[in-house]
């Protein structure tokens, strides 16, 4: 992997560029500091994945607005993977998942790793008032925030976005969590690729936090937002397939993903499994230990809640629940 490039001023083309054109300005990992009317910058992660363009869209639509007139604050925009969108891939095959290899990663030892914890010590050394990771899903998810701290400022961040908010703290490794050690810090989830609504959204929210001279030391009213703790993260076993065709080891209902974010009560279905499959799917909690046998339950050929949760994230793209999961599991938080 090259070095961190570092721009102060936006390299040309940026605007013009489509995710797949994008590393021909910017060819890796980047900073781009853009001077605005207050310090300290609002850093702005995009394109972690390189199939997920809501950042690199938001952002530029966002720029395209200031066109001539100056920032109501500094902005520091950090470039992921260019190589990956440039074929809408998630990451490519000989890469990791570059929002996984953050500061307290368990994938440490890469190249790769060594160069987002070289670019977490230069965010460090100029500060930050807030990070901001802009992400698309492939199931029907609402939009909402995610927080790895409960602390007033990322909830107030947080409630900027909208009402519905993920709190978790796995998996380790992602570009909020290492940024939370700065300032405050959210990932924010936008939907669909190619959603206009989530652009729009992405880029509100980052004006919003432009124009903010300081956090409130005021935690949201209450009934602002809703809090849901992820408790579980829910793979497929190694060596198994999922998808929707019968041959399939886990096989995944046409309409799996209209599950996100409701709350199902215990022996709900999941999904279904080949009679030959032996534990097919395996739930890890936040502290990195097995508690599949807590949430999860077979009968016969099918893998139902042994509890009441609400999964997010569920997906019917085979080749993202390899490279990444099946599901989240979640419960309501109240505090």
């Amino acid at each position: 992997m090259s070095e961190i490039r570092e721009y102060f001023e936006l390299p040309d083309g940026f605007l013009e560029a489509t995710p797949e054109t994008l590393h021909q300005c910017v060819p890796g990992p980047a900073l781009i500091h853009l001077a605005g009317q207050r310090e300290p910058a609002v850093a702005v992660v995009l394109l972690l994945h390189g199939n997920e363009p809501v950042g690199l869209q938001a952002v530029q639509t966002l720029l395209r607005h200031y066109t001539g007139r100056p920032l109501p604050r500094a902005l520091t925009l950090v470039i992921g993977n260019p190589q990956a969108a440039a074929l809408n891939q998630r990451h490519l095959d000989d890469q990791p998942d570059f929002n996984r290899i953050w500061p307290g990663t368990e994938q440490g030892g890469s190249q790769e790793a060594e160069t987002f914890a070289e670019l977490c010590r230069r965010l460090e050394a100029r500060g930050l008032f807030a990070a901001i990771d802009l992400h698309n899903n492939t199931g029907r998810n609402p939009h909402y925030a995610c927080i790895n701290r409960l602390d007033t400022p990322f909830l107030n961040l947080a409630a900027l976005f909208g009402r519905t908010v993920v709190y978790f703290t796995r998996p380790c490794g992602v570009a909020s969590m290492a940024l939370a050690r700065i300032a405050p810090a959210v990932t924010l989830e936008c939907g669909h690729p190619g959603d206009t609504a989530g652009v729009d959204h992405a880029r509100e929210m980052i004006d919003a936090v432009l124009h903010l001279d300081h956090f409130s030391d005021k935690p949201p009213r209450s009934g602002a937002i809703e809090i849901f703790h992820t408790v579980a993260q829910v793979r497929v076993r190694p060596g198994l397939q999922a998808g929707l065709d019968a041959h399939n080891d886990v096989r995944l209902e046409p309409d799996l993903d209209r599950l996100n974010f409701q709350l199902l009560a215990a022996g709900s279905q999941l999904v279904r499994v080949r009679a030959d499959a032996e534990d097919p799917l395996i739930a890890i909690a936040e502290d990195g230990s097995e508690v599949t046998r807590e949430y999860l339950e077979r009968f016969g050929q099918e893998i139902r809640l042994r509890r009441p949760a609400m999964p997010s994230m569920l997906t019917l793209d085979s080749r993202v629940i390899a490279q990444d999961c099946l599901c989240y599991l979640m419960e309501p938080l109240n505090l």
